[in-house]
């Protein structure tokens, strides 16, 4: 897979809207909107660097797909993105439901 399509993969992923990573890169929406299209470019270094960071991934992820050295940390850090958005009584829900599993 390409960069398009790791980035659509990613985006959806991480429950992530292009109007959110834009505002989280400071690059435009038509921008990432331009790069998700099926005759899109793939951005410059500068570009993929800020969209990587900003998805808390590396470039190389983006490029040429998952990267297989580090696939704990990296479920790891989406499941604390995810843990981060729930509800205070959610998160007390799961943290109980983790002591339990354990």
């Amino acid at each position: 897979m390409g960069f398009r399509e790791n980035l659509k993969d990613e985006l959806t992923y991480q429950d992530i809207k292009v109007k959110e990573l834009a505002d989280m890169t400071g690059i435009s929406k038509h921008t990432l909107d331009h790069y998700l299209a099926a005759n899109g470019s793939q951005p410059q270094a500068e570009l993929a660097v800020k969209i990587a960071k900003a998805l808390n991934v590396s470039v190389e992820e983006l490029i040429c797909g998952k990267n297989p050295e580090k696939p704990a940390s990296r479920d790891y850090e989406s499941l604390l993105l995810e843990l981060k958005k729930l509800s205070e009584n959610d998160f007390l829900f799961v943290k109980r439901l983790v002591h339990i599993l354990q």
